[in-house]
C-alpha cells in the first residue's frame, strides 16, 4: 500500500534552495521557485487546469482533474488535509492522450470529505493548488437524545440570560453616549442588511449589538415621520454608477397628498433638479417610481443624497466615486475563429468589479463570456469563449469614471476544404497580459501594501498618544480628588503616575486587535437581523443583556470591574478608597459565544428526491433548532437532523411540493436562513429510455412508430425532430401527446428521413432530451463518379470511383462490373469484384478504348448503374515541365543546379531528365548529357561553361512516352567564382514620414576587391519595438537607393535596418541610430481655417455646428470647454486627425456661453474660442403707459418682455407717429431700460409710440401706446382775400400728339389715332385724299377727349393715299397729315 503523507506536512527545502513565491495566471495556484534565475528554456511548474471543488453524495464517483506544465515534466502527487490516499479507496490516473492527472475516488463516503491538495515538482520548483469535497450523507439518524440536549441547552440559555440580567442590575452604570456622525445612521436606514458590516466597519462600529438596538429605535421614529407623507415605500435602490457616465437612484414611493413637495439634499445642501432626466440633475417619475439621475458625474459629485418630502426624509444614499485608475489598459485581440479570446487590465487600487460592455451592451458571466478577478482584486479579466465571427467588435472596462476599450478581430478559417464543415473548438487562447501584467500588478500591490502599513503606523502612533493623554489626565484627576479629601496615600499616588504608560499599550492593542475580533465574531449578528416582529423583541432581549458585557468604544471600564471595586470588603484602606477615572479599556476580550461560520444556501432539489440544507457553526457542541416557514421541525422518518462536528444538516427524504418554503436554523440566538424549492422537471424511465434509444429499422415504404413515457409537472411542451429539424403535423406525420406519454408515427417513410430521431419534453423546471435513429433500408444509391485512373498502359487498365453516398441503411456487400470495347455493341460481363471500389483489367489492347458499367450491391438489392469515361489502354502520355532550374552555385569552371519533377507524370513514371544550356545572346539550345544516357537525379553539375560567360539552363522530363516539354529557362548565371558579400549600406536616413508610411535614403556600400563586392540589391527589414524579431519589407532586393515602408500602425515605435546583397549572400545590416516613431514630423498645433467664428447666434431649438481645421504632428489631444469647465452630454465633440465639429443637436438657452478649444500635443498648443448665443424670436414688451412730466415732453414707459431676464443682450426700440406726418419713424434705439421721454411734443397733435423688443434673433411685435394729445387754445382766425382778375381760358386748336406714317399688309386692320387740345373743343373732319370720309361707313372714327382715332377694318389698295385731320372752332383752324401705304 502507497501512503501518501497528509497535506499539513511541510517539505523541507534543501539546502542552498530560496523560496520565491510567484503567483500563476490560473487563479488559486500558488508557485514557489527553488533557485534565484532560471536557465534558459527551464520553467517552474504550473497549473493550466486545475481541480475544482465537488459536492456529491455517499456512493458516487468523484474525479479531481488536473494538467501541468513545466521543463523538465513536474512529478504530480496528491494529498489530502486529514487522513491518507491509499490504493484500496482512491485510484490515481495519468491519461496520456490528453496530459491529465487524475484522482479517482469510486465509491465516496461521508469520511472522505476533506480538502484534497495537488502538487507539481520539478528541480526548479513546484506548484500547488486545492480543491474541497463535500459529501452528501444519505440514511437516517435518531434524534431523540439531540431534542432532548436541545433543550436543555436552549433552558440553560434563558437561566444564563437571567443571571446576567440580575448581574447587571446589581449596580447601574452611567452610559456614555458615542458620538457618531449622523450620516452613519442615515446610510443605514436605507441600506440592505448584508450591506451594514461594510457600513459599519468604514465608520469604525464593532459593537454590532449596540448599533442594532439604537437602529431599531431610529427606524421606529423614522417609520412614524413618514407614515403622515407616505402611504407605500418600497424597492429602494442605493445610488449606482451607470456605464454611460452618469448615476441614478430609485425608490417607490405612494404619496398621501399628490402635492406635497420633494426635496434633494447633497451632504445637507439642497440641489435643484428638473423633470428632464437630460440635464445635470433629473427627476423622472412613472406611477410611483421615482428615478433620479445625475449626468456627467464628476468627482465632485460624491456624496450622500438625500429624499425628503415635505420636511421628512424618506431615503438616503450614498454616491462614492472609485479612485481607481486603468494602469494597463486592454490591448486589441486577434483570435481565431473558435478560439478563446482574453482581455484584461490592471487597475491602481483594489476593486471587486468592474463593468464591462460589448458592442454598446453589458457584460455578464455565463456560458459566452468568463470574468474574472485576480486575488489582490487589481487584474480584471474577460475571455469571450468561442469566439465567432459575430463576435468582432469593440469591447470596453469601466472602473468608476474611466474607461478604456479595444477591438476584438475574429480571423475566420480560409480554408476552402473546410467550407461548410463545422469547425471544431480550439484549446487555445489569444491575448492576455502575460508575466508582464503579473509584475505590474505585484509591484502596485506592494506599494499600496506599503502606503496601508504608513497609515496604519499612524493611526497607532496618534491612538497611543491620546491613550496617554487621557491617562495621565486620568491620573491628575485621581490625584487631585485623593488630595482634596486628604486620604491619598504617597505609595499610590507613585502608583497612579506610573501606570499610564501601561495602559496606553493595552489601549493600542485593543484596537489593532480587540477591533478586528469583534468585527469577525458580531459580523454574522448584522446579516442575522429579522424581519418578524417576535424575532426582532427577541434579539432585544439579548442586547439587553450583552450590552453590560461590551463597552462601546469610548466607555470606561466594565460595570462588572467598578462593581467588584465598589463591593471588596479587605481592610486595606487603598483598594477600598481607589478610584478610576477616565476611559479605560478591558483587559481581556469578551467571548462573543457560539456564532455561525457559514450560513444555509438556498438548495434546489426535484421532486422524489433527497435535499440538503447545511450550515457551519463556531463550536462543536451547540445545538441546532430547525424552523420552516416559522414553524419547529423535528426529526421524522423523512426528515434527518444531523449534528457533525461544527456542520448543522437538515436532510429531507424523497422531497415533495409541500417542502418548498423557508427553512431557518437557530443557534445560541443566532440564526440563518435558505429556501428550498423542490421542481418537478420533466423526467423519463430509465428502462423506457433504453428501450427507446434502440435504433428502428424498416424498409422504405413502411411504417415507424416511436413512443415513450414519462412523469413531470404541467404544462409540458413536447416537440419531436428530425435529424435538427421540427417535425410537426402533416400526411405522413401523426404526433400524440397527453400528460404521460407521446408517440410519434411515421408512415410510408422514405429514404431521406433517415437519422437521427429526438424528443424534447420541457416545463417551467427543466428540460429533458432522448435520442434514438430512425434507418430506412433501401438498395443503395449510384456510385459516384468520375473514375480515376490509376494506372492505363498498354497491358493494364486501373481505376477506382467513389461508393454511394447513400448505401440503403446495409454495408456494401460487391460491385458487379460490365465492360464494352468502343466500336461494339456487346457487353462483357465482368461480375462481381467485391466491396473495395477499385478495379485491375489485365485484359485489354494496346491503343483500344474501353467503357465500364458499375453497379454497387447490398442484401437490399442492386443500385443503378454508372458509366465510365473512355479509357484507352496503352496511350503516349508524356510528362509535364519540371520547375525552373534553380542555381545552387556557380564557379568558374561548373555551375551546380537542382530542380522537382513535374506534377503531371504522363501516368507512369518518370525515367530521368534532359538539362540544355543557352549561351546569352544566342537562340541555339545544347543538350549537355547524352540522349541515350538521361540524368536519373533531381540535380546536375554542369561542367562544360568557360570562365566569364553568361548561361541560361531548362530541363525536361523524360518516361514511357518519351520527353516532355521543357521548362522554363533559368535565371542567367555567369560561370566564376562565388563573390563576396556587400558591406554596410552608408548614410541611412529617414527622408519622410507620416502615420502609416516611412521613406528612406542611403548610400551604396563601398567596393573593396577581396573583402566586399558591389551591392546588387537591397532587403529593408522592420521590427516593432515590442516584437523581438525582424521582418522583410521586400520579398525581392531592389535595385533603387531608397524604399518607402508602408502600412505602419500610427504612433507604434518601430527599429529600422537596410541589408545589401549580390551573389555572394547578404552583407551586415545598417540600423537607424534610434527607433522611429510612425507619425509626421513634429508640428505645433495650428488653426488653417483663414476665417474663424468668434460669434454665432443660433435660434433656440436649431442645431449649432462649429467646424474648426488645424494641422498638428503627432495627433493632438483636442478638448472642449464651455465657459472654462468641460461641455456636458449632449454636446457632441467628433475629432479627426486635421479637424474636430463641435455640435449641439437641438439648442437650449442654457448652452449659451463661450466654447473654447485647446488643441495640444508633445510640440505645443493653440486655443480658440468662439462665443455661441441660442436665443429665439423676442416676445413683445407690455402695456405702455404716457406721462407729461415736463412740458413739451412725453414719458413712455412699459412692461418689460418676458424675455429680458433670459437675454442679456435684449433692448427696445421706440417709434413715434404725429397726426400731422401720419409716418412712423424710429425716435429711439438700443434702450436697455423700460422708459423713454420724447421731447418736442406740439401742442394740438396727436401722438401715439410703439415700442419694439429687439435681440440678436430679430425683432418682435409692436406695443402700441394709447393717443397723447396736448389741447392747443384757440385764437380767432381771419382771413383777407386778394382782389381778383378776369382770365380768358379759350385756346385755339393744337395736335398734342400728330398722325404718324403707316404702312399696313392689305387684309389687315389699320388704326391711325392723334390728340387735339383748344377751348373751346374743335370739330374733327377727316380726309382721304382730300375726300371727307365722316360720313363714310367703310370708317369708324371716334373722338373722346380731344382723342381722335379712325380704324380701317379691312385695309385694301383703294384705302391707299394721303390722309388728313383738320381741327376747327372759333379760335382757328389746324391739320395734320400723314400717307397710308398698302403693302400686296
Amino acid at each position: 500500500m502507497v501512503k501518501i503523507p497528509k497535506a499539513k506536512d511541510e517539505q523541507p527545502t534543501a539546502p542552498g534552495q530560496v523560496k520565491i513565491k510567484k503567483r500563476s495566471r490560473v487563479p488559486g495556484v500558488m508557485i514557489t521557485q527553488y533557485v534565484e534565475e532560471l536557465p534558459d528554456g527551464m520553467t517552474t511548474p504550473d497549473f493550466t487546469r486545475k481541480p475544482i471543488s465537488v459536492t456529491l453524495q455517499e456512493g458516487k464517483q468523484v474525479i479531481f482533474r488536473a494538467i501541468v506544465t513545466g521543463n523538465p515534466t513536474p512529478d504530480v502527487t496528491w494529498v489530502r488535509n486529514d487522513g491518507e490516499i491509499n490504493e484500496e479507496r482512491y485510484k490515481v490516473v495519468f491519461e496520456s492522450s490528453s496530459g491529465e492527472h487524475q484522482l479517482q475516488i469510486p465509491d465516496v463516503s461521508s469520511d472522505q470529505a476533506d480538502t484534497y491538495k495537488c502538487f507539481a515538482r520539478n528541480e526548479y520548483g513546484k506548484a500547488v493548488v486545492t480543491a474541497t469535497l463535500n459529501v452528501i450523507e444519505v440514511g437516517y439518524k435518531k434524534s431523540k437524545a439531540m431534542q432532548q440536549s436541545r433543550t436543555a441547552v436552549r433552558e440553560l440559555s434563558e437561566d444564563f440570560k437571567m443571571k446576567l440580567k440580575s448581574t447587571a442590575d446589581l449596580e447601574p452604570k452611567e452610559e456614555t453616549k458615542l458620538e457618531i456622525d449622523e450620516k452613519f445612521w442615515e446610510l443605514l436606514l436605507s441600506a440592505d442588511k448584508k450591506e451594514y458590516e461594510n457600513i459599519c466597519a468604514q465608520y469604525a462600529i464593532t459593537d454590532f449589538r449596540w448599533m442594532l438596538k439604537k437602529l431599531n429605535e431610529k427606524k421606529m421614529e423614522r417609520e412614524e415621520a413618514q407614515e403622515k407623507v407616505v402611504e407605500k415605500l418600497s424597492n429602494l435602490r442605493p445610488i449606482e454608477l451607470k456605464a454611460n457616465g452618469g448615476a441614478e437612484f430609485e425608490l417607490e414611493m405612494a404619496l398621501k397628498d399628490p402635492t406635497s413637495k420633494i426635496f434633494i439634499f447633497k451632504d445637507g445642501v439642497m440641489i435643484p433638479f428638473e423633470a428632464d432626466t437630460e440635464v445635470k440633475h433629473g427627476l423622472k417619475q412613472v406611477g410611483r417610481k421615482f428615478m433620479f439621475c445625475i449626468n456627467g458625474v464628476n468627482p465632485e459629485d460624491a456624496g450622500l443624497y438625500q429624499v425628503e418630502v415635505d420636511g421628512v426624509k424618506i431615503f438616503s444614499t450614498e454616491l462614492k466615486i472609485p479612485v481607481a485608475d486603468f494602469l494597463v489598459k486592454i490591448q486589441d485581440v486577434t483570435a481565431e475563429e473558435r478560439e478563446d479570446a482574453v482581455f484584461q487590465c490592471l487597475l491602481s487600487h483594489p476593486m471587486t468589479k468592474i463593468s464591462w460592455n460589448g458592442k454598446n451592451a453589458p457584460l455578464e458571466q455565463g456560458d459566452k463570456y468568463d470574468i474574472t478577478v485576480s486575488e489582490d482584486m487589481l487584474i480584471h479579466t474577460l475571455v469571450v469563449k468561442d469566439c465567432k465571427p459575430l463576435d468582432k467588435g469593440i469591447y470596453a472596462a469601466t472602473a468608476g469614471l474611466k474607461s478604456c476599450n479595444a477591438w476584438l478581430i475574429v480571423e475566420v478559417d480560409k480554408d476552402p476544404n473546410s467550407k461548410g464543415k463545422k469547425k471544431a473548438r480550439k484549446t487555445t487562447r489569444a491575448g492576455g497580459g502575460g508575466d508582464d501584467l503579473l509584475k505590474i500588478a505585484q509591484e502596485q500591490q506592494a506599494k499600496l501594501q506599503k502606503e496601508r502599513d504608513e497609515l496604519i503606523a499612524k493611526a497607532k502612533a496618534r491612538a497611543e498618544e491620546e491613550a496617554a493623554a487621557a491617562a495621565a489626565a486620568a491620573a491628575a484627576a485621581a490625584a487631585a480628588a485623593a488630595e482634596d479629601s486628604g486620604k491619598v496615600d504617597p505609595a499610590a499616588k507613585t502608583k497612579a503616575k506610573a501606570k499610564p504608560k501601561k495602559k496606553a499599550k493595552v489601549k493600542v492593542d485593543s484596537k489593532g486587535e480587540g477591533a478586528g475580533d469583534a468585527d469577525k465574531t458580531e459580523s454574522s449578528a448584522v446579516d442575522e437581523q429579522g424581519e418578524e416582529e417576535d424575532e426582532e423583541d427577541m434579539e432585544e432581549d439579548d442586547i439587553d443583556t450583552e450590552v453590560k458585557e461590551v463597552s462601546q468604544p469610548g466607555e470606561s471600564a466594565p460595570a462588572t470591574e467598578e462593581k467588584a471595586d465598589a463591593e471588596e470588603d479587605e481592610p486595606t484602606q487603598e483598594k477600598r478608597k481607589r478610584e478610576r477615572a477616565g476611559p479605560l479599556v478591558p483587559d481581556t476580550v469578551i467571548d462573543p459565544g457560539v456564532y455561525f461560520t457559514g450560513g444555509l444556501s438556498d438548495v434546489t432539489a426535484i421532486i422524489g428526491t433527497d435535499a440538503e440544507l447545511v450550515c457551519k457553526l463556531s463550536s462543536e457542541d451547540c445545538d441546532a433548532v430547525w424552523y420552516k416557514d416559522g414553524q419547529e421541525i423535528t426529526a421524522t422518518d423523512d426528515v434527518c437532523i444531523i449534528k457533525d462536528g461544527f456542520n448543522r444538516k437538515l436532510i429531507i427524504k424523497n422531497c415533495k411540493e409541500d417542502d418548498t418554503g423557508k427553512y431557518r436554523c437557530e443557534a445560541d440566538g443566532r440564526k440563518t436562513e435558505g429556501v428550498l424549492n423542490v421542481e418537478d422537471p420533466p423526467r423519463i424511465n430509465l428502462e423506457d429510455l433504453d428501450e427507446f434509444k434502440k435504433p428502428i429499422r424498416i424498409k422504405t415504404g413502411k411504417d415507424a412508430a416511436f413512443k415513450l413515457s414519462f412523469v413531470g409537472r404541467e404544462p409540458m411542451k413536447i416537440q419531436w425532430y428530425n435529424d435538427g429539424e421540427e417535425l410537426v403535423e402533416d400526411t405522413n406525420i401523426k404526433i400524440e401527446k397527453s400528460s404521460t406519454h407521446t408517440r410519434l408515427l411515421l408512415t410510408k417513410c422514405q429514404r431521406r428521413i433517415s437519422g437521427e430521431i429526438k424528443i424534447k419534453i420541457k416545463n417551467e423546471c427543466g428540460t429533458i432530451e432522448a435520442i434514438t435513429e430512425l434507418v430506412i433500408l433501401d438498395k443503395p444509391t449510384v456510385p459516384l463518379g468520375p473514375a480515376d485512373i490509376i494506372e492505363s498502359s498498354a497491358s493494364c487498365i486501373e481505376f477506382k470511383w467513389r461508393p454511394p453516398k447513400n448505401n440503403g441503411g446495409s454495408p456494401i456487400t460487391d460491385y458487379i462490373l460490365e465492360r464494352q470495347q468502343i466500336g461494339r455493341n456487346s457487353w462483357k460481363k465482368l461480375g462481381k469484384i467485391g466491396p473495395e471500389p477499385k478495379y485491375r483489367d489485365i485484359d485489354v489492347d494496346h491503343g483500344r478504348k474501353y467503357c465500364y458499367h458499375i453497379r454497387a450491391e447490398t442484401d437490399q438489392g442492386v443500385s443503378d448503374m454508372m458509366e465510365t469515361d473512355d479509357i484507352q489502354a496503352g496511350t503516349k502520355a508524356y510528362p509535364g515541365a519540371p520547375s525552373t532550374p534553380k542555381i545552387v552555385s556557380a564557379f568558374k569552371d561548373c555551375i551546380n543546379l537542382a530542380w522537382t519533377p513535374p506534377a503531371n507524370t504522363g501516368g507512369t513514371n518518370i525515367l530521368g531528365y534532359n538539362v540544355e544550356k543557352r549561351k546569352k545572346g544566342s537562340n541555339l539550345w545544347g543538350m549537355i548529357n547524352p540522349p541515350d544516357e538521361p540524368i536519373k537525379g533531381k540535380q546536375y553539375a554542369v561542367k562544360d561553361v568557360v570562365e566569364g560567360i553568361e548561361y541560361e539552363f531548362r530541363v525536361s522530363a523524360i518516361n514511357m512516352s518519351g520527353a516532355g516539354e521543357p521548362s522554363t529557362p533559368s535565371e542567367f548565371v555567369i560561370a566564376r567564382d562565388p563573390k563576396k558579400p556587400p558591406g554596410k549600406v552608408i548614410d541611412l536616413k529617414v527622408t519622410d514620414s507620416t502615420y502609416t508610411n516611412l521613406s528612406l535614403g542611403w548610400t551604396k556600400p563601398i567596393e573593396e576587391e577581396g573583402v566586399q563586392d558591389e551591392a546588387k540589391g537591397y532587403f529593408v527589414e522592420l521590427r516593432p519595438a515590442e516584437s523581438p524579431e525582424w521582418g522583410r519589407c521586400n520579398s525581392n532586393p531592389i535595385i533603387m537607393n531608397s524604399f518607402t515602408i508602408v502600412g505602419l500602425k500610427s504612433m507604434a515605435m518601430y527599429w529600422v535596418r537596410v541589408v545589401a546583397t549580390n551573389e555572394g549572400g547578404n552583407g551586415e545590416p545598417q540600423e537607424l541610430d534610434n527607433y522611429i516613431i510612425a507619425m509626421p514630423p513634429p508640428v505645433r498645433p495650428q488653426f488653417t481655417d483663414k476665417k474663424m467664428k468668434t460669434f454665432v447666434v443660433v435660434k433656440a431649438g436649431n442645431s449649432t455646428r462649429i467646424n474648426i481645421n488645424f494641422k498638428a504632428s503627432p495627433v493632438p489631444d483636442i478638448k472642449w470647454l464651455k465657459d472654462g469647465l468641460p461641455v456636458s452630454k449632449p454636446v457632441t465633440v467628433s475629432n479627426t486627425d486635421t479637424s474636430s465639429q463641435l455640435i449641439i443637436p437641438s439648442s437650449e438657452r442654457h448652452d449659451t456661453g463661450v466654447y473654447t478649444i485647446i488643441v495640444k500635443n508633445l510640440v505645443g498648443q493653440e486655443t480658440s474660442s468662439a462665443e455661441i448665443r441660442v436665443t429665439d424670436d423676442p416676445k413683445p414688451p407690455g402695456p405702455v403707459e404716457l406721462d407729461e412730466n415736463v412740458p413739451g415732453t412725453v414719458t413712455v414707459s412699459w412692461t418689460p418682455s418676458p424675455d429680458e431676464k433670459k437675454d442679456d443682450r435684449l433692448h427696445y426700440m421706440v417709434t413715434k407717429r404725429d397726426s400731422v406726418k401720419r409716418t412712423w419713424h424710429t425716435v429711439a434705439d438700443h434702450l436697455f431700460n423700460n422708459k423713454y421721454t420724447a421731447a418736442n411734443i406740439m401742442p394740438g397733435r396727436q401722438y401715439k409710440f410703439r415700442i419694439y423688443a429687439k435681440n440678436d434673433m430679430g425683432m418682435s411685435e409692436a406695443t402700441e401706446s394709447p393717443t397723447w394729445e396736448v389741447n392747443k387754445k384757440k385764437e380767432k382766425f381771419s382771413l383777407k382775400l386778394p382782389d381778383s382778375k378776369s382770365y380768358s381760358f379759350e385756346t385755339p386748336p393744337t395736335f398734342s400728339v400728330p398722325l404718324k406714317m403707316h404702312k399696313s399688309p392689305e387684309s389687315y386692320e389699320c388704326y391711325m389715332s392723334c390728340a387735339v387740345t383748344g377751348n373751346p373743343r374743335p370739330h374733327v373732319t377727316w380726309y382721304r385724299n382730300n375726300v371727307s370720309l365722316n360720313t363714310n361707313t367703310n370708317y369708324f372714327i371716334t373722338n373722346t377727349c380731344g382723342v381722335c382715332s379712325m380704324l380701317i377694318l379691312k385695309v385694301g389698295p383703294k384705302d391707299s393715299g394721303d390722309y388728313t385731320v383738320v381741327a376747327e372752332s372759333p379760335m382757328g383752324r389746324v391739320e395734320c397729315s400723314t400717307k397710308l401705304v398698302v403693302k400686296d
